[in-house]
């Protein structure tokens, strides 16, 4: 039986993570409040900040500004996104 979660970012019932994505509490609030899709999405936003900005994961400052834009883009706020990309059109979203 998949797992759901109320999405903070959809508002709604969605599937959720298998498990939380880090340790301790702010991996357990993620599995509690996000769902799949969302972290999914999350997770290739990241990935094209990294390139696009060639950040460095070994910079501390790196991690709190991921960190940040992580929260903004969970919480469906305006979120830094890799220049010039256009997301797809999503089907039923």
């Amino acid at each position: 039986m998949t797992r759901t979660v109320f999405c903070r970012k959809y508002q709604q019932d969605l599937e959720g993570l298998e498990k939380p994505p880090y340790p301790g509490p702010k991996g357990q609030d993620i599995y509690d409040t996000v769902s799949k899709r969302a972290w999914e999405e999350w997770q290739a936003n990241q990935t094209m900040l990294i390139n696009e900005k060639q950040l460095s994961l070994i910079d501390p400052e790196t991690r709190k500004y991921l960190q940040r834009e992580m929260e903004k883009f969970l919480a469906g706020e305006d979120y830094e996104r890799a220049e010039g990309y256009v997301p797809p059109e999503q089907d039923g979203a």
